[in-house]
């Protein structure tokens, strides 16, 4: 038995069900998680892949702050003006798009200026078609004046959405103020987006700081709005990553940093629901570079590369508008068992563990040639008796070749009645088990690896342990041999 190297080688829709009021205010993360993970056990989540270039219908929800701090000033005026402002300009831009609905949500805007009201939220305008000019009347009669209550708000526009598969659910939060209800709105957030309901939100601060942004930064993607300028720009950015799809590639590394692998299957999930997203084979272009992909920027994904065994990159944040370069290491070289001379081996096959790890990475069948990651591998190989191969070294680009002897044939013959037999290996003064014989059968072919062995056995019908015999024979590759029991 030697070995050697060798040789040169190369989404999801989703439908949402409610059925079940929520009547608490005070969210802790723990209890949120447990309560969105019983809600939506049920739903119908990504009941198929949702791809990038499809142009799917996309859900916007506007949830604006409408509390009393909004009347803060932003410029020459106040908050809650300019934010009425760039909606309704908004408005006007989103009427003409295509596959694109909107609907409204406000919280702190109908209880008075004093009362700590935590359930003051309320979908003003819902989702369907043609509503833009409602929405546009309803901001212009808003009137700041309670308090902030984004947790609960954004627990109840989960049911804002309407039970559709295949549209992408997204919240934009204008806000200017953190959770002043005792709310968690990144428990809630994470439930909803665990949970297939929404999209990661989009959150646009109004005259916030680095604390404030540091508190908005687990809700979703988070954008400061200091000026009016700003809060234009920023709108502008957020509706166009919403709505718009970016490209990306994704270089397979080889142990030189080199994007050379390619050829292997990419699954994309979503890392929040864990819902597949994309699939793709990586190809590299008659340029020599890494294909062009075209990814949904609203995601954060994880990436599994189904090599052997298979490379997982998690967080994976595409950047809207820039082409985003993934580089993973992934460097593979191949492995081929060959065996000698010719052989009566129907189908030999073998199992491919990582080096001192039980579990099954690959069953490989002999003379195919198969990719793995650069590193070391322990092999089992199922010839009888089987052959165990310790820390066999995968190089890159290289095919590392197991080669094992040709075997030989045995032919055992039972004369008369059936016996109870078993096959040993002689391994020196031990006796390592190879196999047992089927009792009923009278006559056994079998393809072993070359060695000294001995039969052990007894006929059916003796009832004495002294009736036991044992027959020492050798197996020569190419050869038959040729045992008799009686």
């Amino acid at each position: 038995m030697k070995s050697d190297s060798k040789g040169k080688y190369y989404l999801k829709n989703r439908s949402h069900i409610f059925s079940c009021p929520l009547s608490f205010i005070s969210i802790k993360k723990k209890s949120i998680q447990f309560f969105f993970t019983i809600l939506f056990a049920t739903a119908f989540l990504f009941s198929s892949p949702v791809h990038a270039q499809q142009k799917v219908k996309t859900r916007l929800l506007f949830l604006l702050d409408a509390s009393g701090s909004m009347y803060a000033q932003m410029d020459k005026e106040n908050r809650i003006t300019v934010a009425k402002r760039m909606l309704t300009k908004l408005m006007d831009s989103l009427a003409v798009a295509k596959n694109v609905e909107v609907a409204l949500r406000v919280y702190g805007h109908t209880s008075p200026p004093g009362k700590r009201d935590c359930k003051d939220t309320r979908l003003e305008v819902p989702f369907k078609p043609n509503n833009h000019d409602e929405i546009k009347k309803r901001i212009a009669t808003l009137t700041p004046k309670g308090t902030t209550l984004i947790a609960y708000s954004l627990q109840q526009s989960a049911y804002d959405f309407p039970k559709e598969p295949g549209v992408r659910n997204v919240i934009v939060l204008i806000t200017d103020g953190i959770e002043e209800c005792d709310g968690d709105p990144c428990a809630v957030s994470e439930a909803l987006q665990s949970s297939g309901v929404i999209l990661r939100p989009f959150i646009i601060g109004l005259g916030g700081t680095e604390d404030f942004r540091k508190a908005f930064e687990c809700v979703g993607r988070y954008y400061d709005a200091n000026t009016e300028e700003a809060f234009d720009n920023v709108l502008n950015v957020v509706i166009s990553q919403a709505l718009n799809n970016t490209t990306a590639q994704v270089n397979l590394l080889d142990v030189f940093s080199k994007p050379t692998e390619t050829n292997v299957n990419m699954s994309f999930y979503d890392m929040h629901s864990g819902q597949l997203i994309n699939n793709y084979v990586h190809t590299i272009n008659e340029k020599g570079n890494p294909d062009t992909l075209i990814l949904d920027p609203i995601f954060k994904y994880k990436m599994v590369v189904h090599t052997l065994p298979p490379v997982i990159k998690e967080n994976i944040e595409i950047t809207p508008g820039k082409h985003t370069i993934i580089g993973v290491d992934a460097p593979q070289g191949m492995l081929q068992l060959k065996v000698v001379g010719q052989t009566n081996y129907a189908q030999l096959q073998f199992i491919v563990r990582q080096q001192n790890n039980a579990k099954t990475l690959e069953v490989q069948d002999a003379n195919v040639i198969e990719k793995y990651l650069v590193g070391k591998y322990d092999l089992e190989i199922l010839s009888l008796p089987r052959i165990h191969q310790k820390a066999v070294e995968i190089k890159q680009s290289y095919t590392t070749t197991i080669e094992i002897p040709q075997p030989g044939k045995l032919i055992v013959t039972a004369i008369m009645q059936p016996y109870y037999a078993d096959i040993y290996q002689m391994n020196r003064n031990e006796l390592v088990w190879v196999c047992k014989l089927p009792v009923e059968s009278r006559s056994h072919n079998l393809i072993m690896q070359p060695g000294t062995y001995k039969i052990i056995y007894r006929a059916k019908s003796a009832y004495h342990s002294n009736n036991t015999f044992e027959r020492e024979f050798k197996i020569i590759s190419g050869s038959a041999t040729n045992l008799t029991l009686n």
